[in-house]
Order: C-alpha cells, then sequence, then structure tokens
C-alpha cells in the first residue's frame, strides 16, 4: 500500500520542535514499504488565519483542507497541539523522537503495516509512536 505523509518542518530538513499546525512548511512524500520520495513542499497557508482560541477547530479544518487536497493520508511531526483530538480523525497520526525528516520517513518504511492497520481503523485510530 503507497501512503502520502506531510512532515512538518521550518527549513524542509528537520522537524519543527512546536505544533504540526505552526510548521512553515509540509513536505508531503509518497511513501510504501520500498522508500519514499519527496512529491512537494508546500507552504502552510494556515498560518495566515488568525486563531481566534488556542486549538481552534478553524485553524485543524484549515489544515485538514490544505492536506486532503494533496492526499496526504499520514502526518507526522515531534509535537502535536490539542487539536490532535481532530486532525486524528482525518489521518494517521505519528509522533516521532527524530530530528530529520530522512530519520523518520526511513523508520515509517519499515513500519507499512502498522500504518495501514491505523489507516483501516477510521476515526477512533491511535496516536502512532515511533
Amino acid at each position: 500500500m503507497e501512503f502520502v505523509v506531510a512532515c512538518a518542518t521550518n527549513d524542509k530538513v528537520k522537524f519543527l520542535g512546536d505544533h504540526f499546525g505552526d510548521a512553515e512548511y509540509y513536505c508531503i512524500y509518497k511513501l510504501d514499504s520500498n522508500g519514499y520520495e519527496l512529491i512537494e513542499t508546500i507552504n502552510n497557508t494556515t498560518e495566515e488565519e488568525d486563531e481566534e482560541i488556542h486549538a481552534d477547530p478553524k485553524k485543524a479544518k484549515g489544515i485538514t483542507q490544505l492536506l486532503k487536497v494533496k492526499k496526504v493520508n499520514v502526518v507526522m511531526t515531534k509535537v502535536f497541539g490539542p487539536n490532535i483530538k481532530r486532525i486524528r480523525k482525518k489521518f494517521v497520526s505519528v509522533l516521532t523522537k527524530k530530528d530529520t525528516l530522512e530519520e523518520a520517513l526511513t523508520i515509517l518504511v519499515n513500519n507499512t503495516k502498522l500504518l495501514e492497520e491505523t489507516l483501516n481503523a477510521g476515526e477512533e485510530r491511535e496516536l502512532i509512536r515511533l
């Protein structure tokens, strides 16, 4: 099975140390059990929207729409904010301890079965920690 993974970053190399929704960019990769390939890097245009309250549902909706257009089904970062409860219903959500996108993507390649099982769990899916 092939996955489309969005990685939250400010420099296109390392994960940011802040919430997924606060990234400047999302690097979008195609990934399967044989490897991964960068498809494109997109700007996080939801940052332009003012968050009226912390964990604003409008921000989660904006991020979801931005990534769904790109066919993303997996999101990965080092830190998720309170909106993870909303994001998790729409995407397989992966929390990594790795600093670089490459390190974390390599781990994902070796865990595609877990990604598939989690994706198939639907809106009640759990957060993956790798």
